[in-house]
């Protein structure tokens, strides 16, 4: 095979090159964030990536996340993550963790060495949950905060520590019941300053949104998603030895 990771090799050195080659990395969660991040991860050329999703595709997901399609919607979106990192990097292996993260399954999922883990959950329990038992095992962790109701993409930025976030709903939760857990401190964070959009603002007030949901753009999660890979891919080759 050519070497399709020559341009990487010319910026970062064939020892950071190895390094990223020889890492593993979790990335929890496959919408919009967790599906860039996984993309710019394995197209630096990590040599193993664990994609932990236990949906599947569905229309709604088009508009923001990089596995669904219309030829896509209904299949589950670790086997369509699966087969596009192995397109990009036939070498790659890829580890497929298909269950609910809760109380019972989270143990299965961090009984792994990770050099690195994306949380890209969506979903507050299960996030928090993640997020506390992760940290208390001692991993690297970016988390994704709030990508939704928000449309302005110079505002995103990436907190040293969770704690430092702000203007972000889901990470006001998440510091909240972290606090209350004990959790302190621990782990970096990609949120949005930008105070959120109300979803009606723009749109006609008669469309029936489900009160579960938020409205999205494309290209936010999109970039949450980068920046998280971005993180991890900078702290992953800066690691001595």
């Amino acid at each position: 095979m050519s070497n399709w990771q020559k341009r990487t090799e010319l910026l970062i050195g064939n020892k950071s090159t190895e390094r990223l080659s020889n890492s593993h990395v979790l990335i929890a969660g496959l919408g919009g964030v967790g599906g860039y991040a996984a993309e710019f991860i394995c197209r630096s050329g990590v040599g193993k990536i664990t994609i932990a999703d236990s949906d599947i595709i569905s229309a709604s997901n088009i508009n923001r996340q990089i596995y669904a399609l219309h030829s896509t919607i209904g299949e589950k979106k670790t086997e369509i993550a699966k087969k596009r990192l192995l397109d990009i990097n036939p070498n790659v292996e890829i580890r497929i963790f298909e269950k609910y993260i809760n109380e019972e399954t989270i143990e299965g999922l961090l009984d792994a060495e990770y050099d690195y883990i994306i949380d890209a959950i969506d979903t507050l329990t299960p996030k928090v949950l993640f997020l506390y038992n992760a940290t208390k095992k001692g991993f690297k962790i970016i988390s994704s905060m709030g990508a939704g109701r928000k449309l302005n993409p110079t505002l995103v930025e990436v907190a040293n520590d969770f704690t430092e976030t702000h203007g972000c709903h889901l990470a006001f939760y998440v510091r909240k019941y972290l606090r209350r857990l004990g959790l302190q401190k621990g782990f970096k964070a990609v949120y949005s300053a930008e105070k959120p959009l109300e979803d009606s603002m723009f749109a006609d007030r008669s469309t029936d949104n489900k009160s579960s949901t938020v409205g999205a753009i494309s290209y936010i999660p999109a970039i949450f998603g980068l920046y998280c890979a971005s993180t991890a891919i900078r702290d992953l080759i800066k690691q001595e030895g």
